[in-house]
């Protein structure tokens, strides 16, 4: 029987790494969507120094775990005079530990669209910039909604690294009222409850818009 008191007991612990876990993954799903299109318009652009920076930053972030990408932020970087808070490391390595699957996923929604219409945007006079941004990139991003939503879903429970470097997410105060109670078991319990309430409405979301284009095609 899971010891409720311990979520009572600890509320304001579980909430606090509630709300920074939802924090960490708002800022890194917003940095990595935007970093993951420049990379995929990258290894896409006519111009060969942008494909090859967007190719190696791909296949070099997609290679390596999560973790050695945060390491760089948390450890790295202080070797170089360079101190970021626990928080602030281990989003920023979610961001661009994510935005590496989120530019192949942009890529192939931007090769999935018709190339009489990128021809046509620039013969009509548009930049390659303008056609990216103002025909492209548009279609392309609809396309892959559903894939998209769940590199989503996956960020959010990816955001557990943090615990590691004493983020102050939701698996780092878990860990704390574990150490603290001598529980495991019922903590962890309530930490897997906290992600569901995050992940769930996600995966829903998801489900709907991917049976919405589906009728719409």
């Amino acid at each position: 029987m899971i010891d409720m008191s311990i979520l009572f007991d600890h509320w304001d612990m579980f909430l606090q790494g509630f709300g920074n876990t939802l924090k960490a993954s708002l800022l890194a799903l917003i940095g990595s969507f935007l970093l993951g299109t420049l990379m995929a318009v990258f290894r896409i652009a006519p111009v060969r120094p942008l494909n090859w920076l967007g190719t190696a930053y791909v296949e070099f972030i997609r290679n390596i775990p999560l973790i050695l990408v945060v390491f760089v932020f948390f450890v790295g970087l202080p070797a170089i005079g360079i101190r970021l808070e626990s928080f602030v490391a281990g989003t920023l390595g979610l961001t661009v530990y994510t935005a590496a699957f989120i530019a192949e996923t942009i890529r192939a929604g931007i090769l999935a669209v018709s190339k009489g219409q990128t021809e046509a945007a620039r013969s009509s006079g548009l930049t390659y910039v303008q056609t990216m941004r103002y025909v492209v990139l548009p279609q392309a991003i609809k396309i892959v909604i559903p894939p998209m939503g769940n590199q989503f879903i996956n960020l959010v429970k990816n955001s557990s690294v943090l615990g590691v470097i004493a983020g102050l997410d939701l698996m780092y105060f878990g860990d704390l009222i574990s150490a603290d109670t001598f529980v495991t078991f019922d903590v962890y319990i309530f930490v897997a409850v906290f992600y569901l309430i995050l992940t769930l409405p996600l995966s829903l979301l998801v489900g709907y818009l991917e049976r919405r284009l589906a009728r719409a095609r």
